[in-house]
């Protein structure tokens, strides 16, 4: 019993990964309040914390000011620790 609860589990998660989207990505990034590195599609690199995602876009903030990109723009995607 515990090892199939264990292979469930294991697809479910497994699953859920696939079907993440780039907008689930920056959420749980802003609930985190986590630092990115985005790369968009015009080859810059854009840098901050994400402060808020909606249906299309993130805000994003660091020294500098804030940002807002398009999630339909990024190209990759990295955490900072």
């Amino acid at each position: 019993m515990d090892e199939t609860l264990d292979a469930e589990q294991s697809a479910a998660r497994a699953a859920a990964r696939r079907r993440r989207t780039m907008r689930d990505l920056f959420l749980d990034l802003e609930d985190r309040a986590a630092r990115a590195l985005v790369w968009a599609d015009d080859g810059r690199c854009y840098r901050g914390t994400v402060l808020a995602v909606g249906i299309d876009q993130a805000e994003l903030a660091d020294e500098e000011g804030r940002r807002v990109i398009a999630l339909a723009h990024v190209v990759a995607l990295e955490v900072s620790p």
